[in-house]
């Protein structure tokens, strides 16, 4: 398999796993989507592939970064859960964001 067809097929697989989450979610079914997107499916195939790619280090440097981007992520989701009620969709995304990316750059400031 090419170089090429391989990230074709990446974005295949992923595109699907957003298209079955957006399905379920956008039906009243939010429970099932988040578990679809929660589960790990993607960051699975993820390590699948990074694996097959390139072996056991860069695997386990991905999981540990993985952790290291929790914190971040909880504070996205929260914000999400708090603000979309208060200030709409859009504004409460926009923040949330933002509060994820200046939180992915403490952690990474925090971890060198």
């Amino acid at each position: 398999m090419t170089e090429f067809a391989k990230y074709v097929l990446y974005f295949i697989i992923g595109g699907t796993l957003v298209s079955v989450s957006t399905y379920l979610g956008s039906h009243g079914k939010g429970f099932v989507a988040a578990l679809a997107s929660t589960l790990p499916v993607i960051s699975g195939v993820t390590f699948i592939l990074i694996y097959l790619n390139a072996g056991d280090s860069p695997t386990v440097s991905f999981a540990k970064n993985m952790i290291w981007l929790s914190p971040p992520w909880f504070i996205y989701v929260g914000t999400m859960i708090a603000l979309v009620p208060k200030f709409g969709f859009w504004p409460a995304y926009g923040l949330a964001l933002l509060l994820y990316a200046v939180g992915v750059g403490v952690t990474r400031l925090f971890i060198q």
